[in-house]
C-alpha cells in the first residue's frame, strides 16, 4: 500500500504541470487582458506598456508561466488586476464552496445511495419504477431550471427560505442550494447504485452467503453493499473536482460568492491571475480526490490490494 501511495503522488506530478500549463496557455489565449482593465475606452500606449511591465505581461508566454509555477511552489498566486491578491479571494471563496460542496456531496452519498440499495433490492417493483421516473425527471431538467424554480417557490412565493444566501453563508442557507448543486449528480448516484446492487445480488459470494444463513442485514452491508459501492466511490470522487469548479450556475442564482463567481468574475474581467491560480487549486482538487477513491478501493473490497 506504501509503494502504491508514493507512486501515485509522482504521478501526480506530471499530471498537475501538464494541466497546469494547457489551463495557462488557454487561459492567455482569451484576449488581451489590459485592454480589458482599461474596459471600453483603449488605453493609451504608454498606461499599456506600464502595465504589461507591472503584471509580466510582456515576457514570453513560456517565461510567464516558469515565473508562475515558481511563485506558486512558495504559496503566491500573484494579484488580481484589481491590486487585490488572489490568495485573499482564495481565502474567501474556498470556505465557501467547500462548504456548498459538502453538503451536495452529503446528499449524494446519503439520499443517492439510500434510494439506490432499495430500488436495487426492488428490482421491477413500484417503487423502483417511480424512483427511475424521477430520477430520470432530475438528468433532464436544466440546474438552472430547478434552481430558478426552487427559489421561486421556496423563497419569494412561499418565504420558506431566503431567496438569496448572504455573505457569511451559514451551512443553514446553503442546504437548498447544495440540493440544486447536486441534484444530477444525486440521480446519477441512485440510478449507478441501483444497477451495481442488482448486479451484484446474482453474484456467487452472495448466494453462499445467504446459503450459510447469515442475515440479511449483514449479507447486505457486509458482502453486497461493500462491493457494489466501488463504481459509485468513483463517481462521487471525480465529482467533488466537479461540484467545487462547476458551481457558477449554482452561485449566480443564490447569490453565492464562492469559486464560482470568482471565475465567472475573472472571466468577464480577463483576469488572468484570478482564473489560473482558482483553477490550480481546482486541479489539485482532483487529484486528491481521485488519490482518496484509490485508496478507498482496498478497504470496499479485500479482493482489491495495492502492492
Amino acid at each position: 500500500m506504501g509503494r502504491h501511495v508514493v507512486r501515485r503522488l509522482l504521478q501526480m506530478v506530471p499530471v498537475f504541470v501538464g494541466a497546469t500549463l494547457l489551463i495557462f496557455l488557454m487561459v492567455n489565449v482569451m484576449g488581451d487582458p489590459v485592454a480589458g482593465l482599461c474596459g471600453e475606452r483603449r488605453c493609451d500606449p504608454a498606461t499599456a506598456a506600464r502595465l504589461r511591465a507591472e503584471f509580466g505581461l510582456d515576457e514570453p508566454v513560456w517565461r510567464q508561466y516558469l515565473t508562475y509555477m515558481g511563485n506558486v511552489l512558495t504559496g503566491d498566486f500573484g494579484t488580481a488586476f484589481n491590486g487585490q491578491e488572489v490568495t485573499e479571494l482564495m481565502a474567501t471563496a474556498f470556505p465557501v464552496t467547500l462548504r456548498l460542496t459538502l453538503i451536495a456531496v452529503f446528499f449524494e452519498v446519503v439520499v443517492g445511495v439510500t434510494l439506490g440499495v432499495v430500488t436495487g433490492l426492488r428490482r421491477g417493483r413500484p417503487v423502483d419504477t417511480g424512483v427511475l421516473l424521477l430520477t430520470l425527471v432530475v438528468i433532464s431538467v436544466p440546474t438552472f431550471v430547478t434552481g430558478l424554480l426552487l427559489q421561486l417557490l421556496l423563497g419569494v412565493k412561499w418565504g420558506w427560505i431566503r431567496p438569496s444566501v448572504s455573505a457569511e453563508a451559514p451551512f443553514g442557507e446553503l442546504v437548498l442550494p447544495g440540493l440544486v448543486l447536486a441534484s444530477v449528480s444525486l440521480a446519477y448516484v441512485t440510478r449507478l447504485t441501483r444497477t451495481s446492487i442488482a448486479e451484484n445480488r446474482r453474484s456467487d459470494y452472495v448466494r453462499t452467503a445467504v446459503a450459510k444463513g447469515l442475515p440479511r442485514r449483514r449479507v447486505v452491508t457486509r458482502h453486497l453493499l461493500r462491493n457494489s459501492l466501488i463504481p459509485v466511490v468513483t463517481f462521487i470522487g471525480a465529482d467533488v473536482g466537479f461540484l467545487m469548479g462547476g458551481a457558477i450556475v449554482t452561485e449566480r442564482i443564490f447569490n453565492i460568492h464562492g469559486v464560482g463567481y470568482q471565475l465567472y468574475q475573472g472571466i468577464l474581467r480577463q483576469n488572468t491571475q484570478t482564473v489560473v491560480g482558482f483553477v490550480t487549486v481546482l486541479v489539485l482538487v482532483f487529484l486528491v480526490a481521485n488519490l482518496v477513491v484509490d485508496l478507498l478501493y482496498a478497504v470496499l473490497d479485500p479482493r482489491i490490494r495495492h502492492v
